[in-house]
């Protein structure tokens, strides 16, 4: 039995032979011929056309939104959009039989069409499966706008596939990617310095490891929800989050690892000393050779390597004013970054290091010091100038503001240099200013 529309932009998807999946596509190309290609452009999954096409929106949609669908139907305005269908298309003409043949004929090839493709080549969710490999093992390789690109892309690839299939089996391993790249593109937005966005990415990577019970998903989408927590002055939400991400069963030695050096952070910047250093040395334990499907085997960016978890350590230490605690953990993420071969060095661990060798000589009032082990963070290209690295730079040339600093010139350099430095990052440039709460490890 045929369900009749119940709004107007339902009755068109019908007329115009709009799946969901066609809709998207064209609704996201109309975004970027009016707006640009830009991460906040807005998007529209699934439930949220079915709301639309099924009259259950209480108001509006938001102005860019609206302006997008306008677009698309630029003889009816939003408002007529979401209203009720019309009686008959006037557009069409009275009593056109080969019309009605037509449109009678395309119905019924799509419904063919739709029973036809009621399942995927699971070669094709084997490719999708090694691309989101590839762009969380390629991450530390490009600028986070690019990641961000790239994983934006894949998830739209992802999609199209999603609406294709109806074998459970296939929607499970789809809707799973669709969380890995969901969190994938939570992280690329937090290093741009969108905030908000990063967290509603995050939450969504959550809801579809709560769907799929992929335990090590929820776990690390609550591990970035509660850094994201930290660096906007929720420190004790960051623990929560942190808490409620440890209590997940099925989770390798390195979710365990990520997430105690989270909490740590946020412990240090609660001022609880004693929770933060047994966080820290939680996450240092060995642990009991256990591994999971996201930390170990996609690795990349799910993972949390002996650097990346030495230069976290050695952001808390500055946090708790422990200076030397903080450059010996540097220096020993700089160490073992050296270990690896220079394609699988990372950037933002040697410059977030070195960054944080140069706070802690500031702490002992070593400019000098200080001015030298910042000679390798000058050379991050701007685009490679992720929230990290500018958050741990402000705070430098925040310490360099004190009166004791006054008039002298090196410290007056230095401070000059930051404030340029960050002001070429994306975060500045691109993004909302970054504050001075946390530094992310």
């Amino acid at each position: 039995m045929k369900t009749e529309p119940r709004t107007l932009l339902a009755w068109l998807c019908a007329r115009d032979g709009l799946s969901y999946r066609l809709f998207a596509e064209k609704f996201t190309a109309t975004g970027v011929r009016l707006l640009g290609h830009k991460p906040t452009n807005p998007t529209c999954g699934e439930t949220q056309f079915r709301r639309w096409t099924g009259g259950k929106l209480a108001t509006l949609p938001g102005p860019e939104t609206r302006q997008i669908l306008e677009a698309m139907w630029p003889e009816y305005t939003a408002a007529q959009l979401f209203g009720p269908p019309p009686q008959h298309d006037p557009q069409a003409p009275a009593n056109d039989l080969e019309e009605r043949v037509r449109m009678t004929a395309d119905e019924a090839f799509q419904g063919a069409d739709a029973t036809a493709s009621a399942a995927i080549s699971d070669n094709t969710i084997d490719e999708l499966r090694d691309q989101v490999t590839a762009v969380a093992q390629g991450y530390h390789k490009v600028p986070p706008a690019q990641a961000y690109e790239a994983a934006d892309n894949l998830r739209m690839a992802i999609e199209v596939q999603r609406d294709r299939t109806q074998v459970p089996v296939q929607q499970q391993e789809l809707i799973i990617l669709s969380g890995q790249i969901a969190a994938l593109l939570s992280v690329a937005a937090f290093d741009l310095g969108y905030f908000q966005p990063a967290r509603s990415l995050a939450r969504t990577a959550a809801v579809f490891g709560e769907t799929t019970r992929f335990t090590p998903l929820q776990a690390f989408a609550d591990g970035t929800l509660a850094y994201i927590a930290y660096h906007t002055g929720n420190a004790t939400e960051a623990v929560a989050k942190a808490m409620r991400a440890l209590s997940y069963g099925g989770l390798g030695d390195m979710a365990h690892r990520r997430l105690q050096a989270i909490k740590a952070r946020a412990h240090a910047h609660l001022g609880d000393v004693v929770s933060a250093r047994r966080a820290v040395q939680l996450s240092a334990e060995v642990g009991q050779g256990r591994h999971d499907e996201l930390h170990d085997a996609v690795g990349g960016e799910f993972s949390f390597s002996l650097e990346r978890l030495a230069m976290s350590t050695s952001t808390t230490a500055l946090l708790i004013g422990d200076a030397a605690q903080a450059e010996a953990d540097a220096r020993r993420a700089l160490e073992l970054l050296g270990q690896r071969p220079e394609e699988a060095q990372s950037a933002h661990v040697r410059a977030g290091a070195a960054s944080d060798i140069a706070h802690a000589r500031l702490l002992d009032d070593d400019v000098d010091g200080a001015a030298e082990a910042l000679t390798s963070v000058w050379g991050v290209p701007p685009e490679h100038r992720q929230t990290g690295i500018v958050v741990r730079m402000a705070r430098i040339g925040r310490h360099l503001t004190r009166p004791e600093y006054h008039g002298a010139q090196l410290p007056t350099t230095l401070r000059e240099q930051i404030e340029e430095y960050n002001r070429l990052s994306p975060p500045h440039r691109i993004g909302p200013h970054v504050g001075l709460l946390a530094i992310e490890g």
